[in-house]
């Protein structure tokens, strides 16, 4: 489970992110880190269950650095703020649709999809959808989807996308720009003993999803 002293870290690192604080408190962070590796190995073992392309994966193929690149940012943080971890058959640094944990006090959350694909992906998204709208609308419209996610997050064109009429009948799903639903967790749900197992049955429920997103692949 995750333990207190995880997110503990984090806020404390928030308030103080600097490389002498963090050099001070360097076994603080590779204990935290290693709490979390714990955590997404748990998640990987009960996710290969429905998705197979998981299984030989090893947690630090999915957790992402906490170090920040600042070369092209305005923030001049080193570090980042959370911990996270993404999940799909090529590990983090892969292309597919797959599934995020986020770990932030006061800002967790479980997603999953394609955020801001290349343009030819997007561009086989859309036509994915445009031809297999009745299977992508009864994802997303399934009880148990809707009750965990809601729908697709915001991220959109203001115009119509390139090669499609704007009385189409699944336009504005056809303008989005990234495919990402998430769900919010609580600091007191991370913190539960069955996170792990309840991280796992969100990304079941995303499973038909990412698998629709992942025929633009082939």
């Amino acid at each position: 489970m995750l333990q207190p002293d995880t997110l503990q870290f984090l806020r404390d690192l928030t308030a103080h992110n600097d490389k002498p604080w963090f050099e001070a408190n360097k076994p603080r962070y590779e204990t935290a880190k290693k709490n979390v590796e714990d955590i997404v190995t748990k998640i990987l073992e009960g996710c290969a269950a429905f998705e197979p392309a998981l299984a030989d994966l090893k947690a630090k193929q999915c957790v992402f650095r906490i170090y920040r690149d600042v070369r092209f940012s305005k923030n001049k943080d080193p570090y980042k703020n959370n911990m996270g971890a993404w999940f799909n058959k090529g590990g983090k640094k892969a292309p597919f649709a797959g599934y995020y944990l986020h770990i932030e006090p006061g800002n967790s959350f479980l997603a999953g999809g394609l955020y801001m694909p290349e343009s030819a992906i997007l561009k086989n998204v859309r036509q994915e959808i445009d031809y297999n709208a009745d299977e992508f609308k009864g994802i997303l419209s399934s009880p148990k989807f809707k009750k965990t996610f809601g729908g697709l997050t915001d991220h959109k064109l203001k115009t119509t996308p390139k090669g499609y009429d704007k009385e189409h009948p699944e336009i504005e799903t056809l303008k989005q720009t990234s495919f990402v639903v998430s769900k919010q967790f609580t600091d007191n749900e991370l913190l539960d003993a069955k996170f792990a197992q309840k991280a796992v049955e969100v990304f079941q429920t995303l499973h038909p999803f990412n698998t629709f997103l992942n025929r633009s692949f082939d």
